[in-house]
Protein backbone atom coordinates (compact mmCIF):
# COMPACT_ATOMS: atom_id res chain seq x y z
CA UNK A 1 0.00 0.00 0.00
CA UNK A 2 2.83 2.38 0.83
CA UNK A 3 4.37 1.72 -2.59
CA UNK A 4 1.11 2.96 -4.14
CA UNK A 5 1.06 5.99 -1.84
CA UNK A 6 4.61 6.86 -2.89
CA UNK A 7 3.31 7.60 -6.40
CA UNK A 8 1.09 10.39 -5.08
CA UNK A 9 3.94 12.92 -4.78
CA UNK A 10 5.10 12.76 -8.40
CA UNK A 11 1.38 12.91 -9.30
CA UNK A 12 1.00 16.11 -7.24
CA UNK A 13 3.99 17.59 -9.06
CA UNK A 14 2.60 16.61 -12.45
CA UNK A 15 -0.97 17.86 -11.86
CA UNK A 16 -0.04 21.19 -10.25
CA UNK A 17 1.64 22.18 -13.50
CA UNK A 18 -1.87 22.72 -14.89
CA UNK A 19 -4.17 23.23 -11.86
CA UNK A 20 -3.75 24.83 -8.44
CA UNK A 21 -2.99 22.87 -5.28
CA UNK A 22 -6.28 23.97 -3.73
CA UNK A 23 -8.27 22.77 -6.76
CA UNK A 24 -6.52 19.40 -6.67
CA UNK A 25 -7.28 18.94 -2.96
CA UNK A 26 -10.93 19.91 -3.48
CA UNK A 27 -11.39 17.53 -6.41
CA UNK A 28 -9.62 14.61 -4.74
CA UNK A 29 -11.58 14.66 -1.50
CA UNK A 30 -14.80 15.81 -3.15
CA UNK A 31 -14.76 12.67 -5.31
CA UNK A 32 -14.07 10.59 -2.16
CA UNK A 33 -16.99 12.14 -0.32
CA UNK A 34 -19.41 11.58 -3.21
CA UNK A 35 -18.37 7.95 -3.74
CA UNK A 36 -18.50 7.07 -0.05
CA UNK A 37 -21.83 8.79 0.59
CA UNK A 38 -23.40 6.98 -2.38
CA UNK A 39 -22.07 3.69 -0.98
CA UNK A 40 -23.04 4.57 2.63
CA UNK A 41 -25.52 1.65 3.15
CA UNK A 42 -22.77 -0.85 2.27
CA UNK A 43 -19.98 0.67 4.38
CA UNK A 44 -20.77 -1.24 7.55
CA UNK A 45 -23.48 -1.33 10.19
CA UNK A 46 -21.89 0.96 12.76
CA UNK A 47 -22.63 4.65 12.17
CA UNK A 48 -20.95 7.60 13.90
CA UNK A 49 -22.92 9.06 16.78
CA UNK A 50 -24.25 12.61 16.69
CA UNK A 51 -21.80 13.37 19.50
CA UNK A 52 -18.97 12.33 17.17
CA UNK A 53 -19.73 15.06 14.61
CA UNK A 54 -17.56 17.79 16.21
CA UNK A 55 -14.62 15.36 16.27
CA UNK A 56 -15.23 14.32 12.65
CA UNK A 57 -15.64 17.92 11.54
CA UNK A 58 -12.27 18.79 13.09
CA UNK A 59 -10.73 15.70 11.50
CA UNK A 60 -12.15 16.64 8.11
CA UNK A 61 -10.94 20.25 8.19
CA UNK A 62 -7.43 19.37 9.42
CA UNK A 63 -6.80 16.15 7.47
CA UNK A 64 -8.79 16.66 4.26
CA UNK A 65 -8.45 20.43 3.87
CA UNK A 66 -5.37 21.86 5.63
CA UNK A 67 -3.03 18.85 5.24
CA UNK A 68 -3.42 18.31 1.47
CA UNK A 69 -3.13 22.03 0.71
CA UNK A 70 0.15 22.21 2.62
CA UNK A 71 1.36 18.93 1.14
CA UNK A 72 0.49 19.66 -2.49
CA UNK A 73 1.87 23.21 -2.30
CA UNK A 74 5.07 21.82 -0.77
CA UNK A 75 5.47 19.38 -3.65
CA UNK A 76 4.64 22.11 -6.20
CA UNK A 77 7.28 24.50 -4.82
CA UNK A 78 9.95 21.88 -4.22
CA UNK A 79 11.04 18.60 -5.73
CA UNK A 80 8.88 15.49 -5.55
CA UNK A 81 12.00 13.47 -4.75
CA UNK A 82 12.80 15.66 -1.73
CA UNK A 83 9.26 15.48 -0.38
CA UNK A 84 9.17 11.72 -0.80
CA UNK A 85 12.33 11.44 1.29
CA UNK A 86 10.78 13.70 3.93
CA UNK A 87 8.14 11.01 4.43
CA UNK A 88 10.76 9.38 6.65
CA UNK A 89 9.90 12.00 9.29
CA UNK A 90 6.24 11.03 9.31
CA UNK A 91 6.61 8.06 11.72
CA UNK A 92 8.43 10.26 14.25
CA UNK A 93 5.78 12.98 14.11
CA UNK A 94 3.01 10.39 14.30
CA UNK A 95 4.68 8.75 17.30
CA UNK A 96 4.94 12.09 19.10
CA UNK A 97 1.28 12.87 18.43
CA UNK A 98 0.28 9.40 19.64
CA UNK A 99 2.27 9.92 22.84
CA UNK A 100 0.73 13.31 23.56
CA UNK A 101 -2.90 12.59 22.66
CA UNK A 102 -3.25 8.80 22.88
CA UNK A 103 -0.89 8.28 25.85
CA UNK A 104 1.45 5.98 23.93
CA UNK A 105 4.94 5.95 25.46
CA UNK A 106 7.74 7.46 23.34
CA UNK A 107 11.35 6.77 24.49
CA UNK A 108 13.86 9.63 24.77
CA UNK A 109 15.83 8.36 21.78
CA UNK A 110 12.86 9.17 19.49
CA UNK A 111 13.39 12.86 20.25
CA UNK A 112 17.02 12.48 19.18
CA UNK A 113 15.81 10.69 16.08
CA UNK A 114 13.54 13.60 15.23
CA UNK A 115 16.49 16.01 15.60
CA UNK A 116 18.57 13.94 13.19
CA UNK A 117 15.64 13.91 10.78
CA UNK A 118 15.51 17.70 10.83
CA UNK A 119 19.23 17.80 9.97
CA UNK A 120 18.30 15.66 6.99
CA UNK A 121 15.74 18.28 5.94
CA UNK A 122 18.43 20.97 5.88
CA UNK A 123 20.69 18.74 3.80
CA UNK A 124 17.88 18.03 1.35
CA UNK A 125 17.30 21.77 0.93
CA UNK A 126 21.00 22.66 0.40
CA UNK A 127 20.54 26.01 2.16
CA UNK A 128 24.30 26.46 2.53
CA UNK A 129 24.66 27.26 -1.18
CA UNK A 130 22.91 30.62 -0.79
CA UNK A 131 21.01 30.15 -4.04
CA UNK A 132 17.34 31.05 -4.49
CA UNK A 133 16.16 27.59 -5.53
CA UNK A 134 17.43 25.75 -2.44
CA UNK A 135 15.92 28.45 -0.23
CA UNK A 136 12.64 27.90 -2.01
CA UNK A 137 13.20 24.20 -1.38
CA UNK A 138 13.52 24.89 2.34
CA UNK A 139 10.15 26.67 2.39
CA UNK A 140 8.61 23.77 0.44
CA UNK A 141 10.03 21.24 2.89
CA UNK A 142 8.70 23.21 5.88
CA UNK A 143 5.20 23.23 4.33
CA UNK A 144 5.45 19.50 3.75
CA UNK A 145 6.49 18.81 7.35
CA UNK A 146 3.61 20.94 8.66
CA UNK A 147 1.26 18.69 6.67
CA UNK A 148 2.53 15.70 8.69
CA UNK A 149 1.34 17.31 11.90
CA UNK A 150 -2.07 17.79 10.29
CA UNK A 151 -2.15 14.20 9.02
CA UNK A 152 -1.32 12.91 12.50
CA UNK A 153 -4.81 14.12 13.45
CA UNK A 154 -6.22 11.32 11.28
CA UNK A 155 -4.95 8.72 13.75
CA UNK A 156 -5.32 10.82 16.90
CA UNK A 157 -8.93 11.83 16.26
CA UNK A 158 -10.05 8.61 14.58
CA UNK A 159 -8.63 5.84 16.74
CA UNK A 160 -10.73 6.54 19.88
CA UNK A 161 -13.98 5.82 17.98
CA UNK A 162 -12.80 2.99 15.71
CA UNK A 163 -14.04 0.33 18.14
CA UNK A 164 -17.64 1.42 17.61
CA UNK A 165 -17.72 2.96 14.15
CA UNK A 166 -17.05 1.73 10.61
CA UNK A 167 -13.66 3.06 9.36
CA UNK A 168 -15.09 3.91 5.95
CA UNK A 169 -17.96 5.86 7.50
CA UNK A 170 -15.50 7.90 9.54
CA UNK A 171 -13.65 8.68 6.30
CA UNK A 172 -16.94 9.46 4.49
CA UNK A 173 -18.02 12.03 7.07
CA UNK A 174 -14.50 13.45 7.36
CA UNK A 175 -14.12 13.95 3.60
CA UNK A 176 -17.58 15.57 3.50
CA UNK A 177 -16.56 18.18 6.09
CA UNK A 178 -13.19 18.58 4.38
CA UNK A 179 -14.84 19.14 1.00
CA UNK A 180 -17.17 21.78 2.42
CA UNK A 181 -14.14 23.59 3.93
CA UNK A 182 -12.24 23.29 0.63
CA UNK A 183 -15.16 24.72 -1.34
CA UNK A 184 -15.50 27.65 1.08
CA UNK A 185 -11.79 28.43 0.81
CA UNK A 186 -11.91 28.02 -2.96
CA UNK A 187 -14.81 30.47 -3.30
CA UNK A 188 -13.30 32.95 -0.81
CA UNK A 189 -9.61 33.02 -1.69
CA UNK A 190 -9.08 31.08 -4.92
CA UNK A 191 -11.89 32.63 -6.99
CA UNK A 192 -13.41 29.32 -8.02
CA UNK A 193 -10.19 27.61 -9.16
CA UNK A 194 -11.78 24.18 -8.79
CA UNK A 195 -14.34 24.95 -11.53
CA UNK A 196 -11.57 26.11 -13.86
CA UNK A 197 -9.61 22.93 -13.09
CA UNK A 198 -12.57 20.78 -14.14
CA UNK A 199 -12.37 22.34 -17.60
CA UNK A 200 -8.57 22.15 -17.82
CA UNK A 201 -7.95 18.51 -16.84
CA UNK A 202 -7.58 16.05 -19.72
CA UNK A 203 -8.21 12.30 -19.58
CA UNK A 204 -4.80 11.56 -18.06
CA UNK A 205 -5.36 14.22 -15.43
CA UNK A 206 -8.73 12.78 -14.44
CA UNK A 207 -7.29 9.25 -14.22
CA UNK A 208 -4.60 10.53 -11.83
CA UNK A 209 -7.13 12.45 -9.70
CA UNK A 210 -9.34 9.35 -9.46
CA UNK A 211 -6.28 7.29 -8.50
CA UNK A 212 -5.59 9.75 -5.67
CA UNK A 213 -9.22 9.63 -4.57
CA UNK A 214 -9.88 5.90 -4.74
CA UNK A 215 -6.53 4.16 -4.20
CA UNK A 216 -4.62 6.64 -2.03
CA UNK A 217 -7.58 7.91 0.00
CA UNK A 218 -10.51 5.48 0.19
CA UNK A 219 -8.49 2.25 0.10
CA UNK A 220 -5.32 3.52 1.76
CA UNK A 221 -6.92 5.42 4.64
CA UNK A 222 -9.34 2.56 5.31
CA UNK A 223 -6.50 0.04 5.56
CA UNK A 224 -4.67 2.40 7.92
CA UNK A 225 -7.70 2.55 10.24
CA UNK A 226 -8.21 -1.22 10.11
CA UNK A 227 -4.63 -1.78 11.27
CA UNK A 228 -4.39 0.93 13.97
CA UNK A 229 -7.63 -0.37 15.44
CA UNK A 230 -5.61 -3.42 16.53
CA UNK A 231 -2.11 -2.00 17.03
CA UNK A 232 -0.33 1.08 18.39
CA UNK A 233 -0.23 4.05 16.05
CA UNK A 234 3.54 4.57 16.39
CA UNK A 235 4.19 0.94 15.31
CA UNK A 236 1.97 1.18 12.22
CA UNK A 237 3.71 4.44 11.32
CA UNK A 238 6.87 2.47 10.59
CA UNK A 239 5.30 1.14 7.38
CA UNK A 240 5.54 4.65 5.91
CA UNK A 241 9.30 4.11 5.59
CA UNK A 242 8.71 2.21 2.35
CA UNK A 243 7.62 5.44 0.64
CA UNK A 244 10.71 7.72 0.59
CA UNK A 245 13.00 5.72 -1.67
CA UNK A 246 10.14 4.63 -3.94
CA UNK A 247 9.00 8.24 -4.30
CA UNK A 248 12.52 9.44 -5.09
CA UNK A 249 12.92 6.76 -7.76
CA UNK A 250 9.56 7.66 -9.32
CA UNK A 251 10.45 11.37 -9.34
CA UNK A 252 13.69 10.67 -11.19
CA UNK A 253 12.19 8.19 -13.67
CA UNK A 254 8.87 9.96 -14.38
CA UNK A 255 9.59 13.66 -13.82
CA UNK A 256 13.25 13.60 -14.78
CA UNK A 257 14.39 15.23 -11.53
CA UNK A 258 18.15 15.22 -11.04
CA UNK A 259 19.65 13.41 -8.06
CA UNK A 260 21.90 15.62 -5.91
CA UNK A 261 24.24 14.93 -3.00
CA UNK A 262 21.90 16.76 -0.65
CA UNK A 263 19.36 14.00 -1.22
CA UNK A 264 22.01 11.35 -0.53
CA UNK A 265 23.26 12.84 2.74
CA UNK A 266 19.79 14.02 3.70
CA UNK A 267 18.43 10.50 3.31
CA UNK A 268 21.37 9.13 5.34
CA UNK A 269 20.62 11.59 8.17
CA UNK A 270 16.90 10.81 8.09
CA UNK A 271 17.51 7.05 8.13
CA UNK A 272 19.99 7.52 11.01
CA UNK A 273 17.32 9.48 12.87
CA UNK A 274 14.88 6.65 12.36
CA UNK A 275 17.42 4.05 13.48
CA UNK A 276 17.96 6.01 16.70
CA UNK A 277 14.37 7.09 17.26
CA UNK A 278 12.57 3.83 16.56
CA UNK A 279 14.93 1.41 18.31
CA UNK A 280 14.24 0.33 21.88
CA UNK A 281 17.25 -1.02 23.72
CA UNK A 282 17.88 -3.68 21.07
CA UNK A 283 15.07 -5.83 22.39
CA UNK A 284 12.41 -7.61 20.38
CA UNK A 285 8.75 -7.34 21.25
CA UNK A 286 5.89 -9.53 20.09
CA UNK A 287 2.86 -7.98 18.46
CA UNK A 288 -0.45 -9.77 18.10
CA UNK A 289 -2.34 -8.83 14.97
CA UNK A 290 -5.67 -10.54 14.20
CA UNK A 291 -5.43 -12.27 10.84
CA UNK A 292 -8.91 -13.69 10.57
CA UNK A 293 -11.73 -14.94 12.73
CA UNK A 294 -10.41 -17.26 15.39
CA UNK A 295 -6.76 -16.84 14.37
CA UNK A 296 -3.92 -14.71 15.63
CA UNK A 297 -0.66 -14.07 13.82
CA UNK A 298 2.33 -13.31 16.05
CA UNK A 299 4.93 -11.08 14.49
CA UNK A 300 8.16 -9.72 15.90
CA UNK A 301 9.07 -6.06 15.82
CA UNK A 302 12.75 -5.29 16.03
CA UNK A 303 12.90 -2.49 18.59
Amino acid sequence: MNLLWAASYPIFKFLTESISSSALATLRFGICAVLLLVAWPWLGRHNPRWSDLPRLALLGVIVFCAAPRLQIEGVHLGQAGDTSLLMALDPLITAIAAAVFLRERVPTRRWWGCALGMVGVVLLSRVWTGEAVPMRGLAANVLFILSFFCEAAFSVLGKPILHRCSPMKIIAVGTLFGTVANLVLDATFDHGSVWRAIGVLNRTGWILVIYLAVVCTIIGYTLWYVVIRETEVNVVGLTVLVQPMAGLLLAMLWLGEQFHLGQLWGSVAIIAGLAVGLRRNGKSTTLEVPASAGQTVRTHEST
